[in-house]
């Protein structure tokens, strides 16, 4: 279990984390979320000891994190850094070696993670040959080949592709369903929704939201609802009792209510005829709530 109790960090005037405490246990992912600058990489520099933290403390199984366990510990950065004129089997190996796997060992776990991220060349290629979603492939692999039971991601879905980032979505969760503590960034609501067990949110370094993901989705009411009932129009929607907006959504209409109740009297009205094909009241997405708090602690 990794546990970050009351960390605080500053950089002259700047807080750049401001009293953030969080656990993580074994097969569960936290996702850390935030404006640029508001402290995600500095609390993950914090964790791996690349920089020391004003106060607080980073505790794995209660202890602090010894270079051993460091060693278990495979970190993705935000700045992607491979050696250019160099083999990715020879970076592999010499990190992989790094971590304790024997060579031949780690040559053939980067045939199984080349096949896996589906990586487009031969062992052998030089990492200047590569194409950027590729080179990424490559620094997914260096982080995760030696099987480290705590990963740390920085934005690991930057500039992929949606075939691609399904493709390291479901590696996050297999990794999850082995057991392994994950913790990573993200600007993309939708894939910490899909992977995240739980969240924290900040905002200037100052924690503004934490817990279960969809609990806090829960806490904000079900005020989302999409309806297709094709013989109500975008004004009638916006003439029943609780709808704040409306929107043309697809084949229907995306009602935004004044509170959850609402959409019982909403569904009597577009069912009093029958069959429609479509009506779903969802809390917010985790999208619309990050905007929303950013807004509010401005």
């Amino acid at each position: 279990m990794i546990t970050l109790s009351h960390l605080n960090k500053t950089f002259g005037d700047k807080q750049a984390v401001s009293d953030l405490s969080v656990t993580i246990k074994p097969g569960e992912v936290l996702g850390l979320i935030g404006q640029n600058g508001a402290g995600k990489t500095t609390t993950f520099r914090m964790i791996l000891d690349f920089i020391a933290a004003d106060s607080g403390t980073v505790t794995w199984d209660g202890q602090p994190i010894s270079d051993d366990r460091r060693r278990q510990i495979g970190f993705l950065p935000e700045e992607r850094g491979l050696y250019q004129k160099e083999s990715i089997e020879e970076q592999v190996l010499y990190l992989a070696e790094l971590h304790g796997m024997q060579k031949e060992e780690a040559k053939r776990e980067l045939a199984v993670w080349m096949d896996k991220l589906q990586v487009v060349g031969k062992a052998g290629d030089l990492v200047q040959t590569l194409s950027k979603g590729n080179a990424q492939k490559v620094q997914m692999i260096l982080a995760l080949i030696f099987k480290p039971k705590f990963i740390i991601l920085d934005e690991p879905f930057s500039g992929l592709d949606p075939v691609n980032a399904a493709l390291f979505m479901d590696t996050i969760k297999e990794l999850k369903k082995q057991g392994a503590m994950i913790i990573f960034s993200s600007h993309n609501m939708d894939n910490v929704t899909e992977i995240s067990d739980h969240l924290v949110m900040l905002k200037e370094g100052r924690t503004v939201l934490q817990g279960n993901v969809q609990e806090i989705r829960e806490s904000f009411g079900r005020t989302r609802l999409y309806v297709e009932a094709p013989q109500f129009t975008a004004t009638d929607f916006a003439a029943m009792a609780g709808v704040a907006r409306v929107e043309k959504a697809g084949a229907g209409y995306r009602l935004y209510l004044e509170n959850e109740e609402a959409g019982r009297a909403i569904f009597t009205t577009v069912t009093k005829d029958g069959y429609i094909p479509a009506f779903s009241q969802q809390p917010p997405t985790l999208a619309e709530i990050f905007k929303t708090e950013v807004m509010a602690h401005e």
